[in-house]
C-alpha cells in the first residue's frame, strides 16, 4: 500500500544551507538537474506480505540536506530491475559519465517520479516505472503487469529500493535491445544513461567490473542465485 505524506517544514537556515550545498554540486556537475522525484517518508511492514509505504513529493535539491548537519533529509525512493538470462545470469549495468554516478555497476532503473496531476501512485504505476526504466535504459519492452515485486532494499543514506524481477531472456536479445536502445539515444543527440551490461552468474563475479557498484547488487545477486 501507498499513502502520500507531506514535506517536513526546513527552518530557513537549513533552507539556505541545502541550496548553497546544491549549487556547489551542479557547478561540478552541470549534469545534475533539479527535477521532481519521490522521496520516502516512511516504510512498515504491516503483515509478513504486506507493506506500507509513505511517500513525498520534493525536487533532487532535497538530496543535498544529507550535506546540511543537524538536517533531516528523507531517503530517496528509486525501483530497478533484476532481469535475467534463460540460462540463470544476471545483467547488471554501468552508468555513462554523463550521469550523476559514473562508472556505477546497478541494476537497471531510477528514481520514482510522482505521479501526474489526477493520476496516482500505486503498486501498478510503480511497476510501470521500472518497466519503462527497463524500455529506455535497456531498449526491453515488458508490460508492468509482468514484472513481479521481488525484493525491498535499504541502501546508502536510507535509500529505499524495490526491486522487480523480469522474465528471463536469451542473452543475445538482451545485447541486441541494448545496442538498438544506446544507438537510437546517440541518434537522438542524448548520451545513452548506460554505457555497457554484463551478465553475472554469482554474487562474486560483479568485484571483476572495473568500478564502483551499488551497495544493493551483491546482495540482490546472492539472493536470486540462493534461490534457484
Amino acid at each position: 500500500m501507498l499513502a502520500e505524506a507531506a514535506e517536513p517544514l526546513l527552518s530557513p537556515q537549513d533552507a539556505e544551507a541545502r541550496d548553497q550545498v546544491w549549487d556547489v554540486a551542479v557547478r561540478a556537475n552541470p549534469a545534475l538537474f533539479d527535477g521532481p522525484v519521490v522521496a520516502c517518508g516512511g516504510l512498515e511492514w504491516t503483515g509478513p506480505r504486506s507493506l506500507l509505504l509513505s511517500w513525498v513529493r520534493v525536487t533532487y535539491r532535497h538530496y543535498a540536506l544529507r550535506r546540511v548537519p543537524g538536517a533531516l533529509a528523507l531517503p530517496s525512493l528509486f525501483v530497478n530491475v533484476l532481469q535475467p538470462t534463460d540460462d540463470g545470469r544476471v545483467l547488471a549495468a554501468r552508468m555513462s559519465p554523463a550521469t550523476a554516478a559514473p562508472g556505477r555497476w546497478q541494476l537497471p532503473g531510477g528514481s520514482v517520479e510522482p505521479p501526474q496531476y489526477g493520476a496516482v501512485l500505486d503498486e501498478l504505476a510503480l511497476a510501470g516505472q521500472a518497466a519503462r526504466e527497463l524500455a529506455e535504459e535497456l531498449g526491453i519492452d515488458t508490460a508492468a503487469q509482468n514484472l513481479k515485486l521481488w525484493v525491498v532494499t535499504r541502501g546508502e543514506n536510507g535509500s529505499v529500493g524495490l526491486t522487480y524481477l523480469a522474465p528471463a531472456l536469451p542473452e543475445a536479445t538482451l545485447r541486441a535491445d541494448f545496442t538498438a536502445a544506446a544507438a537510437a539515444e546517440r541518434v537522438r543527440g542524448r548520451e545513452p544513461e548506460l554505457d555497457d551490461i554484463a551478465l553475472v552468474r554469482s554474487p562474486d563475479e560483479p568485484a571483476g567490473l572495473a568500478g564502483p557498484h551499488a551497495d544493493y547488487l551483491e546482495p540482490i545477486i546472492r539472493r536470486f542465485t540462493g534461490c534457484r
